[in-house]
């Protein structure tokens, strides 16, 4: 099987979400999934507002990620979570 890079897009829910905790908290909701956190980047969004683009890998065995989503959905602080990439590597 294949490894599967996906790329989240996470908004919390106002620019008063402590980002440090909330992106530790994404990271152990991503290990206990089975995938690798590589990377999560800060984008402006609006006014203040930030939105984590968190980059992990995982086994394509395990499947969709639909439960890691709402997983990381149920976090205090976060407004939505959304696939923005998959990518398939190989080697």
């Amino acid at each position: 099987m294949a490894t599967v890079l996906i790329t989240l897009k996470i908004m919390p829910e106002s620019p008063d979400v402590n980002l440090e905790t909330l992106k530790t908290e994404i990271f152990t909701k991503i290990d206990a999934f089975g995938g690798k956190p590589n990377n999560a980047e800060l984008v402006e969004v609006a006014f203040g507002l930030k939105a984590f683009q968190v980059m992990f890998s995982m086994d394509e065995s395990i499947g969709a990620t639909d439960d890691l989503e709402d997983d990381i959905a149920t976090l205090d602080g976060v407004q939505s979570v959304d696939v923005t990439d998959v990518r398939r590597a190989f080697g």
